[in-house]
């Protein structure tokens, strides 16, 4: 029996829809809805005091809830809008202008970050893209070789979002320290699906958002600083959450605070804050190691039946390297997931790696099958055509 399924009815989506596609947006929790109600009662009867009560403390103490998930501590998170702030974040604490100057990358990173370190260029930064070995993983040696004495920052996903890869991180942390770089750790596709001790790796930053595994919904992204370093580097995006006295309204420079608040900048983003406890309460509570388990079980399911189809599976065969997701690169994958979308089987599509399946604890081993034998479906009756390119354009 799988125990974890007894969570399902806190999902309502998951009545109504085959839900596979926490890798883009978890399945929100009943919860939220109170949780909105109490963002919304808080404000129509305390107003302006509701700041004082508890809204001023949220942008670090939900964090508390995510901390377990990373092996953080408490006090250790601070809470932004997206990823890309925390790269920004991150960012404005260095000085690009001097000789170590370079940002090493793989190709095969979220392209919003790519976009962000590109545009520090004019900073003087040396971005240096390293190709990947395949449309699955980094080539870990060279990778590595590209980490020098002139490496300022290395911004990496722990897991890779179109293949769901999963990369050494320890040795590229170890590589970096010995040459005096710093290692963002993007762990996005990561945490609420595969065990993460940031602590344990020793990384510099660790940053990641809680709309995918964590079910938290847009808008909410963490940011974790090595203890060592919150008290000593400066962010130039900064803002008066970051002020020790911020309610003094004092001109002039920032006086920064040298905990996690110091790497926050203006007004906190609140309802999202709200919505995003639900999910976090309860995944502390079905624990990380057992929704590993079951994901191992279930993306192997999913491995094997995409194998037994004939169809090219961009995820790799080591259930060790993947993490949540199996991206299945079927005949005709894009218009297939148009299809498998109209009957209510939610899964997403990417270019370069097909169709991203991405079950979660919540899921059944049951829906999985229903997956596979649908895109079969789909192919052996033809309903993709009416998706494709050709048809839509003749539309």
């Amino acid at each position: 029996m799988d125990e974890l399924l007894k969570w399902r009815s806190e999902f309502p989506i998951l009545d109504r829809s085959t839900y596979l596609i926490s890798n883009s947006l978890g399945a929100m929790p009943k919860a939220v809805y109170g949780a909105m109600r109490g963002y919304a009662d808080s404000w129509a009867e305390r107003g302006v005091r509701a700041w004082e009560e508890g809204w001023w403390d949220m942008a670090v103490g939900v964090g508390d809830l995510l901390a377990p998930l990373i092996g953080a501590r408490s006090g250790e998170i601070s809470l932004h809008q997206n990823v890309t702030l925390t790269q920004a974040v991150i960012s404005s604490c260095f000085d690009f202008r001097g000789p170590r100057n370079k940002v090493v990358m793989v190709d095969l990173e979220f392209p919003s970050v790519q976009y962000f370190y590109h545009e520090q260029v004019r900073k003087g930064a040396r971005v240096e893209i390293v190709p990947a070995a395949d449309d699955v993983r980094l080539d870990l040696d060279k990778f590595l070789a590209a980490i020098d004495e002139t490496t300022l920052l290395v911004p990496i996903s722990l897991v890779l979002f179109r293949s769901s890869f999963i990369v050494n991180a320890r040795a590229i942390i170890e590589r970096a320290h010995r040459v005096g770089a710093r290692v963002i750790l993007d762990v996005f596709q990561g945490t609420g699906t595969i065990p993460i001790d940031v602590r344990d790796l020793g990384v510099d930053f660790a940053v990641g958002g809680v709309l995918k595994w964590l079910c938290g919904g847009p808008g909410v992204a963490y940011l974790y600083v090595r203890e060592d370093l919150r008290s000593t580097l400066r962010p130039a995006l900064t803002g008066w959450l970051a002020h020790q006295r911020p309610f003094s309204f004092e001109t002039g420079p920032v006086e920064r605070r040298e905990d996690s608040f110091g790497f926050l900048n203006g007004t906190p983003h609140i309802p999202a804050l709200y919505a995003c406890k639900p999910g976090l309460e309860i995944l502390n509570k079905v624990g990380i190691h057992p929704i590993r388990e079951k994901s191992m079980r279930m993306t192997k399911r999913l491995y094997e039946g995409a194998k037994s189809h004939g169809w090219r599976v961009n995820t790799s065969a080591n259930p060790a390297e993947r993490a949540g997701t199996i991206s299945i690169d079927c005949p005709n994958a894009a218009a297939v997931s148009r299809e498998l979308l109209a009957r209510e089987i939610l899964i997403d599509y990417r270019p370069k790696a097909g169709v991203r399946i991405s079950p979660h604890f919540y899921n059944s081993e049951e829906e999985c099958d229903f997956a596979l034998t649908q895109i079969a479906d789909i192919l052996n009756s033809g309903a993709w055509k009416k998706h494709s390119v050709e048809s839509v354009s003749a539309a």
